[in-house]
Formats: structure tokens, C-alpha cells, sequence
């Protein structure tokens, strides 16, 4: 069942429909609106889509840096499991 949801970003009211619980729509919403603000308060632009696309570029900035640390501690991962598997195999009589 979707909910309506209000929130605010940069000073704009906006009905959310979302299956998300509210309180995840809200700090969604929070985390956009400061994502826009710190562009704007930078000064790099004052028109609001600009501003969107740029916030939209550090955010996928930082999750593509997250999913490559993800991927390489994954793998970091699945190597120390190969040497422990390979480790136990040895000692077992």
C-alpha cells in the first residue's frame, strides 16, 4: 500500500506516493535537499536544475566509489575464505 508522504526540498512541498515507510521517505528527502543546498550554497549555479544535476553527480559519485570499495573488499573477502577453506582442508585427518 503507497503512502503519501510530504515533504520539502529547497523550499518546494511535494506529495511522495512511495511503499517505503514514511520516516525512509523522509530521510530520503532531507538527504536530496541537503545534497541540492550544498550546490547551491556553493554557489556553482542558482538555476534549480542545474543545481539538481549537479547534486545528482556527486551522489552517483560517491555510490559508484562505495560499490567499487564493495566490490574490492568482496573480493578481499572471498580470498581470505578461499585461504581459511584451503587452510582447514589441510589440517583436517
Amino acid at each position: 500500500m503507497k503512502n503519501a508522504v510530504q515533504v520539502t526540498i529547497l523550499g518546494q512541498q511535494y506529495s511522495i506516493k512511495s511503499d517505503a515507510p514514511p520516516e525512509e521517505v523522509r530521510r530520503v528527502a532531507r538527504y536530496v535537499n541537503d545534497q541540492l543546498l550544498r550546490v547551491v550554497e556553493s554557489r556553482k549555479t542558482a538555476d534549480t536544475l542545474h543545481a539538481a544535476i549537479l547534486a545528482l553527480m556527486n551522489v552517483a559519485g560517491a555510490y559508484l566509489r562505495l560499490s567499487d570499495d564493495d566490490t574490492e573488499m568482496n573480493k578481499r573477502l572471498n580470498n581470505l575464505l578461499d585461504r581459511v577453506d584451503a587452510g582447514v582442508e589441510t589440517q583436517v585427518p
